[in-house]
């Protein structure tokens, strides 16, 4: 939880002034208390959310350690997790096996000192072309560089695919630390260590019912020092997936009573299946529709600038222009120093890419997955075969390849999910969330993944595994509908497998090309909403878009997600002020 701010200390000015700007930054974001420290050549600040019972912050004399996040460590979380794992780990080595959570953690032990961040590097921390100051938050580390110029293919992933994948950032002069370095922050600087973190390359044959068992109890694991903290102050989502439902399962057998939650507006199957649940097993689902409320054009302006520090600039999907749903249902799920647990990277069981069953090359996996652009959505400053290319060389160096065109067995393309999808997409989800409480994102925890990559393709499609652990888990939850149209107690349906297939199916050229088809046959909109009319959007953004018109044809967005996306880079711009450079 909360977060961290490091400084070097040789340039008192800078020092300073980037030490006063992050405790502005963090009491406009609603952090709670700060500790400062300091060591040879550096300065600290910790950011504790206000919850004692994993606050991230151990001091034994001159050593400590200072976590963003949440440490596992043998199998506990909170004060004994950090008391052991300041006692018992000589730095620069780490053992993983010991290791899990998602999180940034400083250590100083023994006069040396080191940041690192969790094995997938999912949990951001922002750093500048020097490595002279290391944050957890992207205004903080923004607002202490003289000023910031924006990158373009990290404005273009951000816009078309969400957030920018490996460790860019939409700033050329910021870049996330990745999962392959540690740093040793020495005296006179910055100095990596390699860490090596290797995930199985084949899948493993074994009985169906070994099977089942091993990934019970690697679920168990992941969740059990959470249970065991927290009991039942957990807010546990509940949908008409089977990612949420498959964390119920696990939070169930391992003790606990979760409070459940489904989002949404009424209609939708999300709502009415959790809530159909919920009367089932006599459990109250509180459902929460984000857009429900009302707020004034004339309110709107203060609602989206308290949106834009309190979710850091750039939340996953842009979702900022709100009428304060989403920063009330995050205050939600943490009320009472809740654990907010997350049913993300659950497709970790399943054959999220849905690409054929044989050996591929990371540009064929870019060209299959990343190019959700049309040639009129940019300007003449957009390459798209560049774009592409830039991508799989990211996905090849997150995989270990030789290079992009280099063919790799499908269970070693499967890693780019949890490596470079749920890194980037679900590591920004969980860094925001750590800001403000406990955050559990058990299916990403890597023991769990090295198990699920060992699955064979076959039995990750339309979800055959995990309904199978759902079912050997908790048999009454699997028995309930779903939103595919069928429980989880059997087989998924034909249309579930066919639906796959005739994804799985299509060449490379055509998965390239289908979103640009889908945009030429009909407008796009996605489920994160916003106010988006002019009523509303022109009192916080200039409609000419200033800043993004060098980049895209605003005119041309007929997909509502990538123009609220784009809109909230402008935004960003605006805030940002003379300190951004073209």
């Amino acid at each position: 939880m909360g977060g961290l701010f490091l400084t070097r200390s040789h340039d008192r000015e800078f020092c300073e002034k980037a030490l006063a700007g992050a405790r502005a930054q963090a009491i406009r974001t609603g952090i709670g208390t700060v500790s400062a420290h300091a060591f040879p050549g550096w300065s600290l600040l910790h950011f504790a959310s206000g919850q004692s019972e994993s606050a991230g912050l151990l001091v034994e004399g001159d050593d400590l350690v200072a976590v963003a996040g949440t440490l596992v460590f043998d199998g506990r979380i909170g004060p004994p997790a950090l008391a052991a794992f300041l006692r018992e780990t000589p730095l620069p080595q780490l053992d993983w096996s010991r290791i899990g959570g998602e999180f940034v953690a400083l250590v100083r032990r023994g006069g040396r000192n080191f940041i690192f961040a969790d094995y997938f590097a999912a949990f951001q921390l922002f750093h500048d072309e020097e490595q002279r100051l290391f944050s957890t938050s992207l205004l903080a580390a923004v607002q202490a560089l003289p000023s910031v110029r924006f990158d373009a293919q990290g404005v273009y992933e951000h816009a078309f695919n969400v957030v920018p994948i490996g460790d860019d950032t939409v700033f050329a002069e910021l870049k996330t630390l990745g999962p392959k370095y540690l740093i040793e922050l020495a005296p006179d600087g910055a100095k990596r260590h390699p860490l090596t973190k290797p995930m199985p390359l084949a899948p493993v044959r074994q009985p169906v019912t070994e099977r089942l068992a091993e990934h019970a109890e690697r679920l168990r694991a992941a969740v059990a020092p959470h249970v065991a903290s927290f009991g039942d102050r957990i807010q546990c989502p509940l949908s008409g997936g089977i990612d949420s439902r498959l964390l119920l399962a696990a939070l169930r057998a391992a003790g606990a009573t979760p409070s459940l939650y489904v989002y949404g507006p009424a209609s939708t199957a999300d709502v009415r299946i959790a809530r159909a649940i919920g009367a089932a097993e006599g459990s109250e689902v509180a459902w929460i529709d984000k857009q429900a409320a009302g707020i004034s054009p004339d309110a709107f302006p203060d609602q989206v600038k308290a949106n834009f520090h309190r979710f850091d600039a750039l939340p996953t999907y842009g979702n900022i222009f709100d009428n304060g749903g989403h920063a009330a249902a995050q205050v939600a799920r943490h009320a009472g120093g809740a654990l907010a647990a997350s049913g993300g990277c659950g497709e970790v069981y399943r054959d999220f890419f849905l690409l054929p069953d044989r050996p591929l090359s990371a540009r064929t996996l870019a060209r299959s997955f990343f190019a959700r652009f049309t040639p009129g959505d940019a300007t003449a400053e957009f390459d798209g075969r560049a774009f592409l290319t830039r991508i799989a060389d990211k996905v090849a160096d997150a995989l270990d390849l030789p290079d992009a065109a280099a063919r790799m067995p499908r269970t070693q393309a499967e890693q780019a999910y949890p490596r470079v999808r749920c890194r980037a997409l679900f590591g920004r989800e969980i860094s925001l969330e750590a800001q403000h409480g406990a955050y559990l994102m058990p299916f990403l925890d890597h023991r769990l993944v090295a198990s699920a990559l060992t699955l064979p393709m076959a039995t990750k499609y339309a979800g055959k595994f995990e309904a199978q652990l759902l079912a050997a888990i908790d048999p009454v939850l699997a028995r309930y509908p779903s939103a595919y149209g069928h429980n989880f107690a059997g087989p998924p349906s034909r249309r579930h497998r066919f639906n796959e297939w005739s994804s799985r199916i299509r060449p490379t050229w055509l998965r390239q090309r289908s979103y640009a088809i889908q945009r030429h046959l009909r407008p796009m909109r996605d489920e994160h909403g916003g106010l988006l009319s002019p009523e509303y959007m022109h009192r916080v953004i200039d409609p000419d878009f200033p800043a993004m018109r060098r980049y895209f044809a605003m005119d041309r967005i007929t997909d509502s997600g990538m123009w609220r996306r784009i809109a909230c880079l402008e935004y960003l711009a605006g805030q940002l002020g003379m300190r951004l450079r073209s």
